[in-house]
């Protein structure tokens, strides 16, 4: 059984220990022993303790994700660790670690001195022959000149040939929620090598993983292409989103349904990805990703370039849009937030999943907050709130405590609510930021004396 090691357990090194302790060989055994490998941290023992223990670091609405977990778990070929020498052993190293960056007052923040490190720790360990495989989003440029330095320096203290180590770029394009395990195991992957027989390793691993019958791999040039195919690809998203703000309050204030408008243009095949309106970006890549290729410039590259004007633009506008809702909101309240109960329904950043970085919640709740409200979150994902330091209410909530609810997370156990029994009689303002409510459930309540309205919608809409 090949020995495959991951170093770091977020939601993607999670998720991927758990998709390949379910690759089977061609007599349905375990193909890989999989290690999990996080640092010693109360954040990373939390993680190794739960995996190690049969339980699920993250809550997720996937069955088939909590499947395979148990199914990794009941084969014995999935365990979790702060033990770095289990590096020693691993024929694959898949490096799935954060990479912060930020935009401050208009400059880009970024240090990689701790991502170094751990490419470093790793490089002290590994063995002649085994593939270092990269996940995580960098800036484009990385693998090239940071990683693979690195990785040479300890090879050469160590007097072992550079050459037998094959390192590859293979970005993930995880997506927590209905289809989190088949974002790994059915969706299109691009990857690149170092070397032409880096690439190959790369492939013949992936193509344990994939479906690539129906998913094939696409493989690229450079390490160095595949780190900018997925920066492109999330500065793509964000700056769709971005752009769908400014129509998001054209639509309210001329009084149109922009979900309406946006269904009728996404019949044209060029336009099937346009966004909808909602409350804000969320979530740990469509957040900072946008930042990398401009960052790559003087940090890698030291070369001027494009400004990437566009890219930052969407970067501020993105960061700004849950303060509409709180406009909206309060305009529907009569500019009266001080001392009102407000109630948050969601605040993860995406709907079925239990993870609030960067969630578009955390600006709503704070600016509510600095209004004077009183403000109570529910999520069903999630019972504390880390980034707010807060628990949650634990209990789905009633409503008849609140002055106004906001559904702020698109969870499908919002969708399946039938909001008027919810209310049970009580009056609340509605402020739908998801489109969670139908047009027959708006109506109804807005009979029986509900204030209801949506994020995109003009009024009555």
């Amino acid at each position: 059984m090949k020995q495959v090691c991951i170093q770091g357990l977020g939601f993607v090194g999670v998720a991927m220990a758990i998709a390949l302790s379910n690759v089977k060989t061609a007599k349905g055994n375990p193909k890989y022993f999989v290690t999990g490998v996080d640092l010693p941290t109360e954040q990373g023992l939390k993680r190794i303790d739960a995996v190690n223990s049969g339980t699920l670091p993250f809550n997720t609405a996937d069955q088939k994700m909590v499947t395979a977990f148990l199914a990794a778990k009941k084969a014995g070929n999935l365990v979790a660790t702060t033990d770095e020498s289990s590096y020693e052993l691993a024929d694959v190293v898949i490096v799935d670690l954060p990479l912060d960056i930020a935009l401050v007052d208009g400059d880009i923040q970024m240090d990689m001195s701790g991502f170094g490190l751990a490419i470093r720790t790793v490089a002290r360990k590994i063995k002649p022959g085994v593939l270092i495989l990269i996940e995580t989003t960098v800036p484009p440029g990385t693998c090239e000149k940071v990683i693979w330095p690195i990785i040479c320096d300890e090879l050469e203290k160590r007097e072992l040939d550079k050459d037998i180590v094959y390192l590859a770029h293979s970005f993930e394009r995880v997506m927590p929620g209905i289809g989190y395990y088949d974002s790994l195991v059915n969706y299109w992957r691009v990857y690149a090598g170092r070397t032409n027989r880096a690439a190959d390793i790369c492939e013949e691993f992936l193509s344990t993983l994939i479906n690539v019958d129906q998913y094939p791999l696409k493989r690229l040039a450079s390490m160095t292409a595949s780190e900018a195919t997925k920066v492109l690809e999330n500065t793509y998203r964000a700056v769709n989103i971005a752009f769908i703000d400014e129509w998001t309050k054209y639509s309210e204030l001329i009084g149109i349904d922009l979900y309406e408008i946006v269904d009728a243009v996404r019949v044209r095949p060029t336009h099937s990805n346009i966004r909808f309106p909602g409350l804000g970006v969320g979530g740990y890549c469509l957040t900072k990703d946008p930042l990398f290729a401009l960052a790559s410039l003087g940090s890698l590259f030291s070369i001027d370039g494009p400004e990437f004007v566009f890219s930052k633009l969407a970067m501020e506008v993105n960061q700004k849009m849950p303060l509409h809702a709180v406009r909206r909101l309060s305009i529907l309240m009569d500019n009266e937030l001080e001392k009102k109960n407000i109630l948050i329904m969601g605040v993860s950043y995406k709907g079925d999943i239990g993870d609030s970085r960067f969630s578009p919640s955390e600006l709503l709740v704070r600016t509510l907050k600095e209004r004077g409200a009183h403000v109570m979150c529910f999520d069903p994902f999630l019972n504390y709130w880390s980034e707010m330091e807060q628990p949650l209410l634990l209990e789905f909530p009633d409503a008849d405590q609140y002055d106004a609810v906001v559904f702020a997370t698109a969870h499908s156990q919002f969708y399946e609510l039938d909001v008027l029994s919810w209310l049970k009689g009580n009056q609340p303002v509605v402020l739908d930021a998801v489109n969670i409510m139908s047009e027959n459930q708006r109506r109804i309540c807005r009979q029986s004396g509900v204030v209801v309205e949506t994020i995109g919608r003009g009024n009555g809409l």
